[in-house]
């Protein structure tokens, strides 16, 4: 059997099909003809033989309660190994329903209400949210952007809010979304380094660790072993293979005194048996999906590789560097000399596109918006040029 969704080029048309990216304008108060790039999926069909495993799963017609097997963990545990080089053992794995639902169950399982937690802001907002949400404070190591417009880390402040704000958890977005850096061994070695010694837990996020261009992913266990002692793994298919509706993700927990309180907090949630066609679909990709991916990545590339020349060429005021990891685009707008919410106004009402307004990751996301590439070269065009259209606009005002 040989691999049929090669041609990256068409896209997939997915209005129609309940998608939240492109059906529900109305209820997020869009309007009707805006264009969308904001959520972090893609409009590709899988890899086939993801298909082809589902459908003769939903041909079988039933679907009762189920369990990872031995051939589950084998196919995971195979592709980390070949593609991060990182070695996991069957009892550290521990499945929920979505990296985000895992975060959330960390924060509760590890920390107290009114305890603090750590994330490096601009960062993917549901981090501060299932902090918030359950109770907890948000402090914020806010990353450094650079004269280059590439983001570090502030080291001195990261140890400082160590010392001062005594926070129980850090949340580590790694590849960096939406900054897109990919932070190499030594940055992730003084995070670690300084989380061991003030005895901060790891929550870290790596569920873009397949999507990177030009850059290699280090995953923060295999910095240093001892990092393994306290911190979880947070990984899923879904990004890689576009599969977040069927809501599975594997973290791998090695502590067993933290494997067992986050089960405990499962325990406490209700959560059952994993999502069944979840399981089959990530154990096809995992297992058959090389080819797919490869196809992808390149994909993926030139798509940034074109937005990127785009915006900087064709958009006055605009500035975009292609990330070094994910598929989203972080576009520099401060130039224009809009607050937040005229520049989100702005993109809504005057380029009508969709996307994420930068003040969402965090007060320093103020004057950016993230861009999704993950889409035909036909659809991704067309909304650029909506852009540089709005812009051009403004710039004869």
């Amino acid at each position: 059997m040989a691999e049929r969704n090669l041609d990256f080029d068409k896209g997939l048309d997915r209005k129609g099909t309940d998608s939240i990216k492109f059906d529900y304008t109305e209820r997020f108060h869009m309007p009707e003809d805006v264009l969308s790039y904001w959520v972090a999926d893609m409009d590709f069909p899988t890899s086939s033989y993801v298909q082809d495993a589902v459908i003769e799963a939903v041909q079988k017609g039933a679907f009762g309660y189920t369990l990872a097997g031995d051939d589950y963990f084998d196919a995971v545990a195979g592709w980390m190994l070949r593609h991060h080089d990182l070695k996991v053992e069957p009892e550290w794995l521990v499945q929920t329903p979505g990296v985000v639902f895992g975060l959330a169950h960390g924060v509760r399982a590890y920390t107290e209400p009114g305890d603090t937690v750590l994330i490096q802001e601009p960062v993917y907002y549901p981090f501060a949210n299932v902090i918030r949400h359950n109770d907890r404070k948000v402090v914020s190591n806010d990353l450094v952007l650079r004269e280059d417009g590439t983001y570090g880390i502030d080291f001195e402040d990261f140890e400082t809010k160590l010392k001062e704000d005594h926070p129980k958890l850090f949340i580590l977005c790694s590849p960096h979304n939406p900054v897109g850096r990919v932070w190499i061994r030594e940055e992730l070695k003084t995070l670690g380094d300084l989380c061991k010694q003030y005895g901060v837990l790891v929550l870290a996020d790596e569920i873009h660790s397949d999507l990177t261009f030009g850059a290699t992913h280090t995953s923060f266990f295999n910095v240093d072993p001892s990092f393994q002692e306290f911190s979880l793994l947070c990984t899923a298919p879904s990004k890689t293979f576009n599969l977040a509706g069927l809501q599975t993700s594997n973290l791998f927990i090695p502590n067993k005194s933290l494997r067992n309180r986050f089960r405990k907090e499962l325990d406490r949630s209700g959560a059952g048996q994993p999502n069944q066609l979840g399981l089959i679909a990530c154990k096809a990709a995992y297992t058959h999906g090389e080819e797919w991916y490869d196809a992808l990545i390149a994909t993926l590339s030139a798509n940034l590789d074109f937005a990127v020349d785009f915006i900087n060429t064709r958009s006055p005021g605009l500035r975009a560097l292609k990330p070094e990891g994910t598929y989203l685009l972080w576009v520099d707008c401060r130039r224009l000399g809009l607050s937040g919410k005229e520049l989100d106004r702005f993109i809504r009402e005057e380029a009508k596109l969709w996307l994420d307004g930068g003040t969402m990751f965090g007060p320093t996301g103020e004057g950016f918006q993230r861009i999704n590439v993950a889409t035909s070269r036909e659809y991704l065009q067309k909304g650029l040029e909506q852009l540089e259209a709005a812009v051009l606009r403004k710039e004869r005002q």
